[in-house]
C-alpha cells in the first residue's frame, strides 16, 4: 500500500473552498487532467481515464459540517482519498488531499502523484480564486 498526501493554503474561506471542490459537475477543472468524473445515483460516481480510455465505478461522500470530501473505488478497491479543508483564520484556508492504493497497478509512484496532487492543488486554487473574485465583483 503506498500513501500520498499534500496541502495547499488558499485565500478564501473553508466554506468558499469545499463548496468548489465538492461540485462534482465542476471536478474536472482542477482534477488531473487525465481523470474525469461524472456522477451517478449518489454517492455512486463514474471515474474516467483518458490514460487507459477506462470507467471505474468510484463512492465519493461530501460531508460539508465536516468539510470532507472523501472517494474510493467499489468493486476493486484500488484507491480511496480524502480532501479536507480547514479554516486559518485572516479569510485563508488549508486544503489537504491524501491519497491511499492498495492496490501497486493503480499507484502511479510518488514523483507523479505528488505532481498531480501539486497541480490539482493550484487548480483549485485559481478556480477558487475566480469564483470569489465573481462574487465579489
Amino acid at each position: 500500500m503506498s500513501e500520498y498526501e499534500r496541502s495547499r493554503t488558499m485565500p478564501a474561506q473553508p466554506e468558499q473552498v469545499f463548496d468548489q471542490a465538492a461540485d462534482v459537475g465542476r471536478m474536472d477543472a482542477w482534477l488531473p487532467d487525465a481523470l474525469h468524473v461524472r456522477a451517478e445515483e449518489p454517492p455512486a460516481v463514474t471515474v474516467h481515464e483518458d490514460d487507459t480510455g477506462q470507467d471505474t465505478s468510484a463512492l465519493m461522500r461530501a460531508e460539508r459540517d465536516q468539510m470532507r470530501i472523501e472517494w474510493g473505488t467499489r468493486e476493486q478497491g484500488g484507491y480511496a482519498g480524502w480532501l479536507q479543508v480547514a479554516g486559518i483564520g485572516t479569510g485563508a484556508s488549508e486544503v489537504t488531499v491524501h491519497l491511499s492504493f492498495f492496490d501497486d497497478s493503480h499507484d502511479p509512484g510518488e514523483r507523479a502523484a505528488c505532481d498531480a496532487l501539486d497541480s490539482s492543488l493550484r487548480r483549485l486554487e485559481e478556480e477558487v480564486r475566480i469564483r470569489v473574485d465573481n462574487a465579489a465583483g
